[in-house]
């Protein structure tokens, strides 16, 4: 399904921001059990929601929605060791893509729910990111399966809650450049409003162990949480489904644009 944008497709470099940056990592973590979840949806439907100085990037005409459903672990400053209670956790955030000016391509977040209020406040202050506190529970079978539920404790807007089961499908291999699904899940820039102005940050890590998946069940509230409801046209049809087992991650300073 492809969408008339508002720019066309933008034309830039979407290789130089997976590189490492040249800059001190400031916290390591590992991102385990990622599901991404991705429907096609207007530019014109997500435009609106996003701050100024940033633009929906697309793909063939079309910007995407996604809901990414993971677990976090080993959540440490560098120079700290990982405290059990602190540093593992599921999370589920709801988001899109965008650049700024023709260039960085990057990651917006309408929301990330996490089942650790400590964590919540932490990166509310320091990454001025809007994270929620979740009550959520996470099964897995030997065979890969997962079972995945996400309830918005606080703050509003409520309700904003998510039930996933897939199963991971064929091959494990890394996205290429230049197919939806490297636009898709190697996005290493992430974008924050705050202050009356745009934050900008960087993480690094190997490329995705990419693999299709299964969807056995998705029920979800968090996007209507977040003023999105997918036109009908897009409901109606299923969303693309990709797995990664994980990736262990660098993350760098969180810097103000001007």
């Amino acid at each position: 399904m492809l969408f008339s944008s508002l720019e066309g497709d933008p034309v830039f470099d979407r290789i130089a921001p997976t590189r490492r940056p040249n800059e001190r990592r400031v916290m390591v973590q590992r991102w385990r059990d990622l599901l991404f979840v991705h429907w096609p949806v207007p530019p014109g439907l997500l435009q609106p929601l996003l701050p100024p100085g940033l633009i929906l990037d697309t793909f063939e005409g079309s910007a995407y929605l996604a809901l990414v459903p993971f677990t976090m672990e080993g959540v440490r400053p560098v120079w700290a060791p990982p405290v059990p209670w602190l540093s593992n956790f599921p999370e589920c955030n709801v988001r899109t893509y965008v650049h700024r000016g023709g260039a960085s391509p990057g990651v917006w977040f309408f929301s990330l729910d996490a089942a650790n209020p400590v964590a919540v406040a932490i990166a509310r202050s320091i990454w001025k990111l809007p994270y929620f506190v979740a009550r959520m529970s996470v099964r897995r079978q030997d065979s890969g399966a997962a079972h995945y539920v996400t309830k918005r404790q606080f703050p509003a807007p409520l309700p904003a809650a998510s039930e996933f089961e897939w199963e991971p499908t064929g091959p494990i291999a890394p996205a290429i450049p230049g197919t939806l699904e490297h636009f898709l899940v190697e996005r290493y820039i992430l974008y924050a409003h705050a202050y009356g102005r745009l934050w900008r940050g960087r993480v690094h890590h190997a490329p995705y162990p990419l693999q299709t998946a299964r969807l056995g069940r998705l029920e979800d509230s968090s996007l209507a949480a977040a003023g999105i409801v997918l036109p009908e046209s897009v409901a109606a049809h299923s969303p693309l489904v990709h797995y990664a087992s994980g990736v262990d991650v660098d993350v760098f300073p969180l810097r103000p644009l001007s």
